[in-house]
């Protein structure tokens, strides 16, 4: 039976819109990411870099872009977050150990608090025994050693052990590790259905 539910956090419980990014950046005169930027955004995730080493590596392709408007069409990409699904995490706290395990950035988490407001960040965060971000951990999912460190600082069961997420990339390395896992399809699932997967021994 499973005990803990380890969660992702962008498109599980806040919905993501990248092509609004897309679209910022594109005014911008940015015409998409690039092996560079996107190997960056890998290093900004790690927290290996700085935000504003972040920042300004798209000046390389953009020199006539600001500061804050480099932030602005990162930020894009931030949707709403339903607050069903806030209530549906507080009833799941009371039940089982919860943990977040995101890979993310301090402009994204800064704007996610900034948007949605202290009470309701605070809500969603009392809600998890520890929030594991990527760029305080420094290493992101796939990466196997992310996991383990997890289940090895909390002392977890990989089988009594749960993990959500909407990349198959990170779902299958979880699984490979002994957890049971549900790869949650943007657009088709709502984590607020976890318990219509009848696969999983609930």
């Amino acid at each position: 039976m499973i005990n803990t539910i380890i969660f992702d956090f962008g498109d599980v419980f806040i919905n993501l819109d990248k092509e609004a990014s897309k679209a910022e950046f594109k005014k911008l005169g940015l015409d998409g990411p690039n092996e560079e930027l996107i190997a960056c955004n890998d290093l900004f995730e790690k927290g290996q870099i700085s935000e504003l080493q972040f920042i300004e590596t798209f000046f390389k392709f953009i020199p006539n872009a600001t500061i804050e408007q480099v932030r602005h069409a990162w930020n894009a990409s931030i949707g709403d977050f339903p607050l069903y699904r806030l209530e549906f995490l507080q009833m799941l706290s009371t039940k089982y150990r919860l943990f977040l395990l995101t890979n993310t950035d301090s402009i994204h988490i800064s704007r996610f608090e900034h948007k949605t407001g202290m009470s309701f960040y605070s809500d969603f965060y009392r809600c998890f025994e520890k929030v594991y971000f990527s760029y305080e951990m420094a290493m992101r999912k796939p990466d196997p050693e992310i996991f383990n460190a997890l289940l090895r600082n909390h002392d977890l069961s990989p089988k009594k052990t749960l993990f959500v997420d909407d990349k198959k990339k990170n779902t299958e390395i979880a699984e490979s590790l002994g957890l049971h896992v549900w790869n949650l399809e943007v657009g088709k699932d709502d984590v607020v259905n976890l318990f219509d997967q009848k696969h999983l021994p609930f």
